[in-house]
């Protein structure tokens, strides 16, 4: 799985790019959004998802990591491909989109090219429950110790919401200090975080 690519940027237009990455020209789908940030001649940094179908690897490209995290959770909705996710998030930055979920906002949704109401509908009903940490910023904190990044990956896995991960770890911190917790292994933190958390 490519996650990222980092390169100069050897072509450009406005839905993809080609990222020379160690010699080898990079071909990425992209939206207005990311085409906008790139420049000829220019290093890139894209966060990237591979698409793979029977006939194709497919790579699409952008800017920033919540976009690309998005990007792949819009296609869970039935009905919903790589090339609407794209048009979705080159319509909706990710934090216009989770708020027009939130909000249950039809008409935001339905002004992207491939959705309609009936997409729009069953985007705001499967992915509500899913996507209401990214319109509270949760997603961008950073410089959290790599103990607390693997916890909360490991219990996002296991069907928590980003806040309820979150919640659960600061019970776990609330009875054991920073230092205890750095000297434990992952398992334990998990163990303790399943018993404080809810599903």
């Amino acid at each position: 799985m490519i996650a990222t690519l980092s390169g100069t940027v050897r072509s450009l237009t406005a839905d993809r790019a080609i990222i020379e990455v160690g010699g080898v020209g990079m071909n990425v789908l992209i939206n207005a959004h990311t085409s906008n940030s790139l420049t000829v001649g220019a290093h890139a940094n894209l966060f990237t998802s591979l698409v793979v179908r029977e006939d194709s690897l497919t790579l699409f490209g952008f800017s920033d990591e919540a976009s690309r995290v998005l990007f792949e959770l819009v296609q869970t909705v039935s009905g919903i491909g790589p090339k609407v996710a794209l048009s979705i998030l080159g319509a909706l930055t990710p934090s216009e989109l989770a708020q027009a979920i939130n909000t249950e906002n039809i008409s935001a949704i339905e002004k992207v090219p491939g959705i309609g109401k009936k997409g729009a509908q069953r985007l705001i009903l499967e992915l509500k429950s899913k996507i209401s940490d990214f319109g509270q910023g949760s997603y961008t904190r950073s410089h959290q110790p790599v103990w607390r990044e693997q916890l909360t990956s490991a219990l996002i896995s296991l069907g928590f919401s980003a806040k309820d991960s979150d919640d659960a770890i600061s019970l776990v911190l609330s009875d054991i200090s920073q230092e205890e917790i750095a000297q434990m292994e992952l398992g334990e933190l998990l163990k303790l975080a399943l018993q404080n958390g809810k599903k």
